[in-house]
């Protein structure tokens, strides 16, 4: 095992430099003029030329990517060429509450989506399973912002029972933090916890009809203990890596519910930086992401070998 996190972690210096390589070129590539747009259409090419000459654009692609990377390795991921902010500041600030309002998001989505899918898969084609099947393809159906607006509607606006936006740190108020991401947590869950639901009943059946679940049914256990002891964790193997595969899904998804729900969080850094094509602030939004979800699908695969002492790294 331990031969195993160490490999994993030797592989992550070639990917992330790989990724801050593609993160680099394509921000260059598709960014347009930034300097224009920073300046406005009324500047003239002397003061564009001036505020090139700062920032360093004049210079060499590769001279200015072994300079930003110089940069990062040693924790400074430059200057917001609009703010003039530091983005390891902007980073820092914004990132913790985008991983609130992820982390609560898978939170609800396992603990929903398992259980349901355990629930549909024991009582199968029952009026249980049906209703959980079409609860679950509801909630994979509905686009998270438009069920983000329909939740505002309801609880914030109609029934007046929990804000509806703004961010209070957990940390600072736990009550009016969890109360304030109550709704975008159900927005941005709703549909991972469809799709785990979904998943695990599925490999819970498979599960079900493998040949040691016959063997143990022969030497006497009964079907409760054989489902609750072995059959439910090799089942949430499958599951667990869709989990893992979709914290990008996860990211990604906070960028369009934090605009609804009026949180100042990674999404929001992120959907500005694009707009001001600000690509000092996007490319270390992106290889943040990157390692992120690197970090994610890392401890997915330390998870299986928990789950199933069978699994193997050596």
């Amino acid at each position: 095992m331990y031969r195993y996190v160490l490999k994993r972690l030797a592989q992550y210096v070639p990917v992330l430099i790989g990724v801050s390589v593609i993160a680099f070129l394509l921000v260059h590539v598709l960014s347009g003029d930034p300097v224009r747009t920073m300046l406005g259409t009324g500047a003239t090419e002397e003061q564009v030329e001036h505020v090139r000459t700062q920032l360093g654009l004049n210079a060499p692609l590769h001279v200015r990517y072994l300079s930003w990377l110089a940069g990062v390795l040693g924790g400074d991921f430059g200057r917001s060429i609009m703010s003039g902010e530091s983005v390891s500041s902007l980073i820092l600030t914004t990132l913790p509450r985008t991983l609130w309002l992820a982390f609560g998001a898978a939170v609800l989505s396992i603990g929903i989506g398992i259980p349901a899918g355990v629930v549909s898969a024991v009582h199968r084609y029952s009026k249980w399973d049906y209703g959980a099947t079409l609860l679950a393809f509801g909630g994979i159906s509905i686009p998270n912002f438009f069920l983000g607006i329909v939740l505002i509607l309801l609880f914030a606006e109609h029934l007046a029972w929990l804000p509806s936006g703004g961010y209070v740190s957990p940390l600072a108020d736990p009550v009016e933090g969890f109360r304030r991401l109550i709704l975008p947590w159900i927005a941005l869950g709703t549909a991972l916890a469809s799709i785990v639901m979904r998943m695990m009943r599925s490999s819970l059946l498979e599960v079900m009809n493998d040949q040691y679940i016959e063997t143990a049914t022969a030497k006497g256990l009964t079907r409760d203990l054989i489902r609750n002891k072995h059959a439910i964790a090799n089942a949430l193997i499958p599951t667990v890596t869709i989990v893992g595969l979709n914290v990008g899904y996860l990211l990604g998804g906070a960028i369009v519910i934090e605009e609804i729900f009026a949180i100042p969080g990674f999404g929001q850094l992120t959907l500005n930086a694009v707009l001001n094509r600000d690509f000092v602030v996007l490319q270390g939004v992106l290889l943040v992401t990157a390692f992120l979800f690197t970090s994610v699908n890392f401890i997915v695969d330390l998870v299986y070998a928990y789950l199933d002492p069978r699994i193997t790294y050596e």
